[in-house]
C-alpha cells in the first residue's frame, strides 16, 4: 500500500490491529453488567458490590493488558495502565469489603468512575492529536459519561440504592456501547491501512 503514515499514526494503527479486541471485551463486559443491573433492580447491596467488583477487576485487567502490549509503540500507554490499576483497585476493594453500606458502595463506585473518566478523557485527547484518528470521539464520550456518572454518585449519594442500581445500569450500557463502537473503529482503521 502506498499510503505513508507518520510514526504516531503507524504506532496507533499497530495498536488498533493488536488490541481492538481488548477494547471490545471491555465494552461487552460493561454492557452485560448494565443488563444485569437493569434486569434485577431490586438487587441487594451485597450483590451489587460483588457484581461491580467482578466487573471492575475484568475491566482493570483488560486495560492493563492493553497498556502493557502497546507500551513499545505508544507513549500514551501510561494512561491506560493507570486506568486499569484504578479499576482493579476499586474491584478488589469491593470484593474484599462486600458488606459495606449503600453509601460506601456509592462512594467507591463514584470515585472509581471519576478517576477512570479523567484518565479516559486524557487518553482520548492524546489520540485526538494523531492525524486521521477519529475513534478518539468514542473514548471521549465514554470518559465524559464515566466522569459525569461519578460526580452524580459522589455529590448526590442519598438517592437510594434502587436509583443507584438504575443509574449504574444505564451508565454501564452507554459506556459499553461507546467502547464496542471504538473497538470496531480501531479495527476498521487498521484494516484500511492494510495492517489486518
Amino acid at each position: 500500500m502506498s499510503t505513508q503514515f507518520s510514526t504516531n499514526e503507524e504506532a496507533f494503527l499497530r495498536i488498533g490491529k493488536d488490541l481492538w479486541w481488548a477494547v471490545l471485551i471491555r465494552g461487552i463486559v460493561a454492557i452485560v453488567f448494565g443488563i444485569v443491573a437493569l434486569a434485577w433492580p431490586d438487587v441487594t447491596v451485597w450483590a451489587l458490590v460483588v457484581v461491580f467488583g467482578a466487573y471492575a477487576i475484568v475491566d482493570g485487567v483488560s486495560a492493563i493488558v492493553r497498556a502493557a502490549r502497546s507500551r513499545k509503540v505508544e507513549s500514551g500507554w501510561v494512561w491506560w495502565m493507570l486506568g486499569g490499576f484504578v479499576s482493579l483497585a476499586a474491584g478488589i476493594v469491593a470484593l474484599v469489603w462486600p458488606n459495606i453500606t449503600a453509601i460506601a458502595v456509592v462512594f467507591v463506585i463514584g470515585i472509581w468512575a471519576i478517576l477512570g473518566g479523567i484518565l479516559e478523557i486524557a487518553g482520548s485527547l492524546r489520540l485526538r492529536r494523531l492525524d486521521g484518528a477519529t475513534h478518539w470521539v468514542g473514548l471521549m464520550i465514554a470518559g465524559v459519561l464515566e466522569l459525569l456518572f461519578g460526580l452524580i454518585l459522589v455529590f448526590f449519594p442519598g438517592s437510594g440504592i434502587l436509583g443507584i442500581v438504575w443509574l449504574v445500569g444505564v451508565f454501564a450500557l452507554l459506556f459499553g456501547i461507546a467502547f464496542v463502537v471504538s473497538a470496531f473503529q480501531l479495527r476498521s482503521m487498521a484494516k484500511k491501512a492494510g495492517m489486518i
